[in-house]
């Protein structure tokens, strides 16, 4: 199944795509897609449904991110080797961990926001994975059980914030609109093979990433595995699992996001995203200096 989630920001309900495209809302099934909604026996009683008996939605609702009730957002640093290359990093023994706030969420065609004091935001296409079932100390042959599935993510990145003023990734990557998630969750049994789906990335109608999960460091299996090693997954948790080479940062010159610039991404089988770079609304009320 392909499931979404529609309707103004903060308020969206749940709903899935039928064979033709459209929407249905699955209100009156479900309060949302979280939670158990998300185990094997929660998404079994969706595919049960007759969806064409249900109401469509508007084709011009907005879309929200694809998952609700996310408790945290876990993402991997230069977990593609070309990328590290590009970056002039070393590809890592062991993953890369770092967190994005759950208040970057936002639709795949929502505005991107420029942050304040902003020079340097970057774009960064990914596969993401959303866990289904609790998860800790899981085997990498048991990791996938753990998975309800999968969606595209922009883990857009403020390079200055990031790398520029000391500490930790997380004040890079956590800004109002910096985690796009969806259009849609594409359960696991939809995707016959996480390690092999071509990502891309287009910047003003330029290609700036072109890649596929093949060239990943750490596969899915070894990520879920891992994570859970460190701390319990529960379901709805959101695991970003890194991006090929073409972001802004590893450009000559570096090339960075404006207001007025336009990003299209996608990953086979999930889906693309659409946002119009503009800046954050409150930026005029901040001060330049974070």
């Amino acid at each position: 199944m392909k499931l979404v989630r529609h309707g103004p920001e903060g308020a969206e309900k749940p709903g899935a795509l039928d064979a033709g495209g459209a929407i249905r809302d699955l209100s009156s099934v479900v309060d949302d897609i979280a939670g158990d909604v998300l185990s094997d026996v929660g998404l079994a009683r969706l595919r049960a449904l007759d969806l064409a008996a249900l109401p469509v939605v508007d084709p011009a609702t907005r879309i929200g991110p694809c998952v609700g009730g996310v408790g945290k957002i876990m993402a991997i640093g230069l977990n593609y080797a070309d990328h590290a290359a590009e970056t002039g990093s070393k590809v890592p023994k062991e993953p890369i961990l770092f967190m994005k706030a759950t208040s970057a969420l936002s639709g795949p065609n929502d505005d991107l926001w420029i942050p304040a004091g902003s020079e340097k935001t970057d774009w960064e296409v990914e596969l993401a994975v959303v866990i289904g079932r609790r998860a800790k100390h899981v085997a990498e042959a048991e990791a996938l059980d753990h998975v309800a599935g999968y969606a595209v993510m922009n883990d857009v990145s403020e390079r200055s914030f990031q790398m520029e003023r000391s500490g930790q990734w997380t004040k890079g990557k956590s800004a109002d609109r910096f985690a796009p998630l969806g259009p849609w969750l594409a359960t696991r049994d939809e995707i016959a093979d996480p390690q092999d789906l071509s990502l891309w990335l287009r910047l003003n109608g330029e290609t700036m990433q072109q890649g596929s999960t093949r060239t990943m460091v750490f596969g899915v299996r070894t990520l879920v595995s891992y994570l859970s090693r460190f701390m319990t997954l529960h379901p709805g948790d959101v695991i970003a699992t890194g991006t090929p080479p073409g972001v802004g940062m590893g450009k000559n010159p570096q090339r960075f996001l404006r207001p007025g610039d336009v990003v299209e991404l996608g990953v086979d089988g999930l889906g693309a995203q659409r946002q119009r770079v503009v800046a954050d609304p409150e930026a005029a009320e901040a001060s330049a200096e974070p």
